[in-house]
């Protein structure tokens, strides 16, 4: 059957759609000699698909995996600088993964991994608008500071919804918080806290979607089961 080249470039663990996207216009992706064009569809079962002169590696199991990333790793597969790589926790799970969406470097907590393109590009799309929990804490804290942190912001060009603001503890100009928000723009709740006349000084992903980080130990992961694969479906 015939999909999207791009798609079928995800399913086989080559590179993310996006990154597959990019292969395809630089010209690094043949289908039965010729070069493909994005939006050109194959089918994998009687074409021939090459990736820089590469058949496509074998259809294989897709891998749901949670990493509990620690801060100083990038979530980046590949990095300029030589810094430590989140990929690089979840390497010994026997296939090349792919983390969904992002996590900055200085920022911890709950990070998924998946070589299951559809399933990634479904889950990180904005209209899906999946919510995400952060444990924060920031200092410069003021009387009605999370007002502020509540009140809806443009980040980007871009409304954000009005995030939900919990208070977990006050001590004098520090603070703690829960945030949960819908979007994931770059750094937002970094952003947010800045806007309300704050700074993060630590930030922790506890949840997204249905899925909590529990106790899982930093620099671990585990697989997902089969519910929570589908609840996040």
């Amino acid at each position: 059957m015939e999909e999207r080249l791009q798609k079928i470039l995800s399913a086989r663990g080559v590179a993310s759609r996006r990154k597959a996207e990019e292969m395809i216009r630089a010209g690094r992706v043949t289908v039965n000699g010729t070069v493909a064009l994005l939006g050109a569809s194959a089918d994998p079962d009687t074409d021939r698909i090459l990736v820089d002169g590469r058949p496509l590696p074998a259809g294989q199991k897709n891998v749901y995996i949670l990493l509990h990333k620690p801060r100083g790793y990038v979530t980046t597969l590949s990095d300029e600088k030589g810094r430590p790589n989140a990929a690089q926790l979840v390497a010994d799970c026997g296939v090349r993964v792919y983390p969904v969406g992002r996590l900055d470097m200085d920022s911890e907590g709950l990070l998924l991994f998946t070589n299951d393109g559809e399933f990634a590009n479904a889950l990180a799309h904005p209209r899906h608008e999946v919510e995400k929990t952060y444990r924060v804490w920031a200092s410069g804290y003021a009387p009605g500071s999370e007002k502020r942190l509540e009140r809806p912001i443009v980040l980007d060009g871009y409304a954000i919804r009005p995030p939900k603001v919990q208070v977990v503890k006050i001590q004098k100009d520090q603070a703690e918080f829960l945030v949960t928000i819908h979007e994931g723009r770059n750094r937002q709740v970094r952003r947010m806290c800045q806007a309300a006349g704050m700074r993060c000084t630590r930030l922790v992903r506890i949840r997204e979607g249905s899925l909590t980080l529990g106790d899982l130990p930093r620099g671990k992961w585990r697989y997902l089961t089969e519910a929570e694969v589908n609840a996040l479906r």
